[in-house]
């Protein structure tokens, strides 16, 4: 019994010994943090009252320009990150030293999780092979032949709206609109399917969706386990996905596939260039092909990257516009006038002139960015001129978009919406990396293309036949962030008035 005792109270010393030594991490090497709370570290408010970009933001801000260093320490419960806190480190991480910075260090189980061994998250070499392959099918050119696609789902978004307006007496909650609207376009791009999302509410692509997002297979402990220990919990054969919607995906993959294969059906989308690779790697080109578990991955995250970020980047700025009366009018004005040209005819071409358009979800993306951090891991030690500030190989990096996006020094009065900070001669103004929806360097946002693509034409068509007013009731002033989201998204939804403009 003594020896028990001993070896546990043993045990006990040598674990406290090692909380308190990674929670002194960053204070033995003197780089700037804040105190950590046991076992939150700095992220105590996380998950209740506040968004973790938002975290991140607060870092940036109290610290920026008062070290001497680019950046400083957290502490994310039991995982050490550095978040950068200078505009050039940003360049270096993402861009100028990406050897070292390569991967995310997120959760991926390929042999337990399929679907979680996407482009997202896997690492490597691994993850540079499969870039280079997926690269062609996101050409401007492939994106000009799925133009049609997501115009059609964009009329039938229309005349929902409409319908809508017409039965709303009072205020209309937009987002779950926009939510089956690129629901229904990434379904039929990526999968090929009439997913009916905009017709019926409850359709399974918009349910599994949401389900991807918010549903969690275990409980939030285990959760921090995924993320704070990712290789460990792949070895322990934990999985990320729910299985509703693992089994969904992967049944809906395997059944187009099939299908299109044995009825050898074109339809110049995404999944037709999947399916390409797949036959690639069934006739043994390896190199140049992909397994089905492959596909099915790529072609989930094509969907849920897709699905939430462009329909809230939409709510955002209908919400911005209804705000501002002159910009929407000046929006529209460039719409109208593009249609007219073109006959009335939204087309790849038309799309491509409305440049005030651009700049109004760039400014939106701006404001208010939908994924607001990017996440790097070092895979190689780094070391800076100031010997002081290395950084050794498994410590996270957080780059804080939102943060960046609201740099004063970069973005004067940047709780303004003003597109214009967009022209070309403003652009040119700003050093790299303070503008970062999509990512940047060689790890940046694969679809981006295709999301700024359904974005455009959602908004041109929205914008040329209704009218976003401010409700003086049900609009919340200022818009309200989920603190339970990792995505930055709207509490509540956003309630607008809508009316159908004469044409």
């Amino acid at each position: 019994m003594a020896v028990l005792i001993v070896l546990l109270v043993g045990a006990l010393t040598l674990a406290a010994w090692f909380v308190h030594q990674h929670f002194n991490y960053w204070k033995r090497r003197g780089i700037p943090h804040d105190v950590p709370e046991i076992p939150f570290g700095n992220t105590r408010e996380l998950m209740k009252t506040m968004q973790l970009s938002d975290i991140f933001k607060q870092t940036y801000f109290k610290y920026k320009n008062k070290t001497d260093g680019p950046f400083v320490g957290f502490y994310m419960y039991f995982k050490k990150i550095a978040v950068v806190t200078d505009i050039d480190f940003a360049k270096t991480v993402l861009i100028r030293e990406f050897d070292k910075f390569h991967d995310r260090g997120t959760f991926h189980n390929e042999r337990d999780d399929p679907l979680s061994a996407h482009l997202v998250n896997i690492e490597g070499q691994k993850w540079k092979t499969l870039r280079q392959k997926l690269t062609p099918t996101f050409t401007s050119g492939k994106m000009k032949t799925m133009f049609p696609n997501i115009l059609n789902v964009g009329d039938e978004m229309i005349r929902v709206f409409d319908k809508k307006v017409s039965e709303s007496k009072d205020s209309l909650e937009i987002t779950d609109i926009l939510a089956r609207f690129t629901a229904d376009v990434i379904g039929s791009c990526a999968f090929g399917l009439d997913c009916h999302s905009l017709s019926d509410p409850k359709a399974d692509f918009v349910q599994m969706g949401t389900a991807a997002i918010t549903e969690r297979r275990y409980g939030k402990s285990l959760d921090l386990f995924l993320f704070g220990a990712p290789k460990l919990a792949a070895k322990l054969r934990m999985k990320a996905n729910v299985q509703k919607v693992e089994d969904f995906y992967m049944n809906i993959v395997k059944n187009t596939v099939n299908y299109r294969v044995k009825n050898q059906v074109k339809r110049n989308d995404f999944m037709d260039m999947l399916i390409d690779m797949k036959l690639k790697y069934d006739n043994g080109d390896k190199q140049n092909g992909l397994t089905f578990n492959e596909i099915a991955a790529q072609a989930f995250i094509f969907f849920l990257a897709g699905f939430e970020t462009s329909s809230t980047t939409m709510g955002f700025a209908l919400y911005e516009l209804a705000s501002n009366q002159d910009i929407q009018d000046k929006l529209r004005t460039e719409v109208d006038s593009v249609l007219e040209k073109h006959n009335g005819k939204l087309d790849y071409d038309s799309m491509r002139e409305m440049i005030y358009l651009e700049k109004v979800i760039d400014e939106t993306m701006r404001k208010r960015p939908v994924v607001g951090h990017l996440v790097r891991i070092a895979t190689k030690r780094y070391e800076h001129s100031n010997p002081k500030y290395y950084i050794e190989e498994g410590t996270g990096v957080i780059v804080p978009t939102w943060a960046i996006h609201h740099d004063p020094e970069f973005y004067p009065e940047p709780e303004k919406f003003i597109p214009e900070r967009f022209d070309e001669d403003q652009v040119k103004k700003r050093p790299a990396c303070t503008f970062l929806p999509f990512g940047e360097g060689p790890r940046n946002c694969i679809g981006l293309r295709f999301g700024r693509m359904q974005v455009v034409v959602g908004m041109a068509l929205l914008i040329h036949n209704f009218k976003f007013e401010m409700h003086p009731t049900k609009t919340v002033v200022p818009l309200e962030y989920r603190a339970d989201d990792i995505l930055l998204s709207s509490k509540g939804g956003i309630h607008l008035k809508v009316s159908k403009l004469a044409k």
